[in-house]
């Protein structure tokens, strides 16, 4: 258990109905008794874990206001260690006042996430279950809330844990033969060695396919808005947003910079970009918004490409077309209300798997164009009991672990010593630990806590 005994306001520092300060550590109850009386005369360290007390919160004997102790005995809390919990009014400067009399009592102001960092600390979370704690409290939608619920409930540390298990086993059986080799110890094949160490680079790399989901569910579908001028991008960008974000007019090149806005569009969430029109343009600061256009082309994740329904396509459609060969794309016939030209629907189809007709001006064509995102990015194979990576932390950690593992495969390729191919099992296995906690520096665990807020 961690020595100091820290103390927190753990709701939003606003006013509302109800506030909660949190005290943990060994001293806890001793604190609550100075801070707290009961209505009943029962002494905070005297009651049992698990149990509430309705009383008063108090400064020199003096009542600052009333409220309910909750009461949780070590190891049965969620650091782990005693922690008690004063409910009282939520307003700022009461619930500011009873912290203060804490802290003057002998606790110590809890640092950014250090309640959990605790908890991870006494063993109650891994490493992964605590990340996903401020997971659950983003979370912004229900996908996001179930997604981070699973990591929270160990859903990554268990997929994890069986590639070191795997990884573990195999190290095992190389030093057995390597330490023992006067007794009956079945010989290592490398070709075996091979096809085990190939069937984990696959899991992992499965694994590492995770991290792109994972950040559309914490971030959202980073989405861009290409086409032509005046085929109505910033009509369509003001539809998505549901307010005048962008300027819309009837001129070439009135959008010359990048627009972005967060929008929600059924279950998907879209982190949506409008740019400026695709042309050659003499006009240096129309060019500049036209090459930062396609620097965005190229980093999103969902390419919306708009044409005109009532025109036919120009060359600049044309080598849109082209360029977007390789990109997730939905192409979307914009103008409906207009007319549309039935050759360039066809030559549309068949160039896009998806493709949509809407009226930008007339709100037309909403339902088709969420039901298609939802089921590019929302209904695959991902549940959340799989265990998807969240962040680039976790990220880095099975990047390195599969490279150790490409390493030794080219080292049984190469007819190296099988020691060299345990040194970097080892290697691999460290990393995996580091991503799960088991095994992870004070500066990496400093950073993860760091962006907690204070009082969780």
């Amino acid at each position: 258990m961690t020595g100091s005994t820290i103390a927190a306001i753990s709701t939003p520092h606003a006013e509302g109905g109800i506030a909660v300060i949190r005290i943990s550590g060994d001293k806890a109850l001793e604190i609550a008794d100075k801070v707290f009386h009961t209505v009943s005369g029962k002494m905070p360290s005297e009651m049992n874990g698990y149990t509430c007390a309705y009383g008063y919160a108090v400064k020199d004997e003096n009542a600052i206001d009333e409220g309910v102790l909750t009461v949780f005995r070590a190891p049965k809390s969620y650091t782990g260690e005693d922690v008690a919990e004063i409910s009282c009014h939520g307003g700022i400067y009461v619930s500011r006042k009873i912290l203060r009399a804490i802290i003057e009592s002998g606790a110590e102001p809890a640092q950014a996430g250090e309640f959990t960092k605790r908890a991870f600390q006494n063993g109650k979370l891994s490493l992964t279950e605590a990340e996903a704690v401020m997971d659950v409290i983003s979370a912004a939608s229900e996908r996001e809330l179930r997604f981070a619920r699973s990591l929270q409930e160990g859903a990554v540390y268990r997929r994890i844990k069986n590639i070191i298990d795997k990884i573990v086993e195999i190290l095992g059986s190389l030093a057995a033969w390597a330490d023992y080799p006067e007794d009956d110890i079945p010989e290592v094949e490398p070709e075996i060695l091979k096809v085990n160490l190939c069937a984990l680079q696959n899991e992992l790399l499965k694994t590492i396919k995770t991290g792109d989901y994972g950040r559309i569910i914490k971030e959202g579908v980073s989405a861009v808005i290409i086409g032509r001028p005046n085929v109505g991008k910033s009509t369509l960008f003001n539809l998505l947003s549901g307010c005048d974000r962008s300027i819309v007019t009837d001129i070439a090149g009135t959008t010359r910079d990048v627009v972005e806005e967060r929008v929600r569009l059924g279950d998907a969430v879209l982190r949506l970009w409008d740019t400026a029109g695709l042309r050659e343009t003499e006009d240096i600061i129309e060019q500049i918004g036209v090459n930062i256009a396609k620097e965005r082309l190229e980093r999103a994740d969902l390419v919306l490409a708009v044409f005109d329904a009532s025109e036919q396509l120009s060359d600049t459609d044309i080598k849109l077309l082209s360029d977007l060969k390789d990109k997730r794309t939905i192409a979307i016939i914009n103008k409906l209300d207009k007319s549309l030209d039935n050759d360039l629907k066809e030559r549309l189809e068949g160039e896009f798997e998806r493709c949509i007709g809407m009226s930008a001006k007339e709100g037309t064509g909403l339902d088709e164009l969420r039901e298609a995102i939802e089921e590019m990015f929302y209904k695959g194979e991902v549940t959340p009991e799989m265990g998807i990576l969240s962040n680039e932390r976790q990220l880095s950690c099975a990047r390195a672990a599969e490279n150790s593992i490409n390493e030794a495969i080219d080292a049984i390729d190469a007819g190296i010593n099988l020691d060299a191919v345990t040194v970097l099992l080892d290697e691999a296995a460290e990393e995996l630990m580091n991503l799960t906690g088991e095994r992870v520096s004070e500066k990496v665990v400093e950073d993860v806590f760091s962006r907690f807020c204070v009082g969780k």
